[in-house]
């Protein structure tokens, strides 16, 4: 297996992680409003949906980045026969690292930025200033366990399916997806993985998703 490339995945990885903050942070704001304590409409309501777009836009893009430079070469550094029944484990193994790092990053862009959502008056620079000033440190990564423990079970599911789903499509079109093919797959990926998450699977249903999932990815190898 080659080594990816670094700047691949570390540019691939940021644009798309800007290009999906920044057009669904409106959506973002409005829910973030909708669970605040004080309410929708003294949150801010609908005005001012871009605040604390400015935190957001600057960490998204390292914030991806280091994701997806982490998956990959821990997927590289864990490499395994094409056909191995580890391989979803190793895109699990991979996918948590990513998590790991990747919330260093993006754990204080949301602290700043969900505070910018429900204070739209207050310029995004002054409340990282008043955060540092007043919890130093560490208050910028108040959550951060939390949230990579929330990241990382999504991870677990959807990164192993949709290495499986691009797996099936090369094999079936006899060669490498294309990236729209690779973002559909991805898109399906994360419907599946919601859908599974929220129906609290008991360990039977997660033996069996294992089971299925190594089988079906040695079959698809072996038979390419």
């Amino acid at each position: 297996m080659d080594r990816p490339g670094f700047m691949a995945a570390l540019v691939a990885g940021g644009v798309a992680g800007v290009s999906v903050d920044l057009i669904l942070f409106p959506l973002d704001t409005i829910k973030t409003r909708l669970q605040s304590p004080q309410g929708f409409n003294k949150a801010g309501g609908f005005r001012g949906i871009y605040a604390g777009v400015p935190s957001a836009a600057i960490g998204s893009f390292p914030n991806a980045a280091a994701f997806f430079v982490t998956y990959e070469y821990v997927k590289w550094f864990l490499h395994t026969d094409s056909s191995s029944y580890l391989t979803p484990m190793k895109h699990m193994l991979a996918a948590s690292a990513g998590e790991v790092v990747a919330c260093l990053i993006r754990v204080p862009s949301e602290v700043v930025k969900q505070r910018a959502q429900v204070s739209a008056s207050t310029r995004t620079f002054q409340i990282f200033s008043n955060i540092l000033y007043e919890e130093g440190i560490q208050g910028l990564y108040q959550g951060y366990k939390s949230t990579v423990l929330r990241e990382i079970p999504f991870s677990l599911v959807q990164f192993p399916l949709w290495e499986s789903l691009k797996a099936l499509w090369s094999w079936r079109q006899d060669h490498v997806v294309d990236s729209w093919q690779s973002a559909v797959c991805g898109a399906f990926a994360d419907y599946l993985q919601v859908s599974s998450l929220e129906l609290q699977p008991s360990v039977w249903e997660v033996s069996s998703f294992w089971g299925l999932m190594t089988e079906h990815t040695a079959c698809c190898w072996k038979l390419a």
